[in-house]
């Protein structure tokens, strides 16, 4: 045999062992199931990002959120309240944000719409 072909075969057999390798821990990567809560988080920070950018203040989203929960849900306790999802349509009276609310009673999906004076006010909970 010429030593170019055992340097070929053995070039192959590395790259097919790395390859393999590379299979295997990125199938151990999305098992893990910290990997959800890391992309939620992006997420979220990314809905974040994208409504400070278009001057919504998240106050008052929680605001809203808050007092539309109080009244719709009265005795769930609000832990957490997280900004999900913006939905920025033309228009203000088109906007649409979902706040998700973490209590003792578990979650609660808050999506709240802006009036004709730009105040966010209920569409629904779900």
């Amino acid at each position: 045999m010429s030593p170019l072909v055992i340097v070929l075969i053995v070039i192959a057999v590395a790259l097919a062992l790395l390859f393999v390798g590379g299979l295997i821990a990125s199938r151990r990567r999305l098992a893990n199931p910290a990997l959800k809560q890391h992309i939620r988080r992006a997420d979220q920070a990314l809905e974040a990002a994208r409504a400070s950018d278009l001057g919504w203040d998240r106050a008052l989203l929680e605001e809203a959120a808050r007092r539309t929960l109080a009244e719709e849900r009265p005795g769930f306790g609000v832990k957490q309240m997280h900004l999900v999802l913006v939905d920025d349509r033309p228009g203000f009276e088109e906007d649409r944000a979902h706040m998700l609310a973490v209590g003792d009673d578990g979650e609660a999906r808050v999506v709240l719409t802006r009036d004709a004076e730009g105040a966010w006010v209920l569409e629904r909970v779900e």
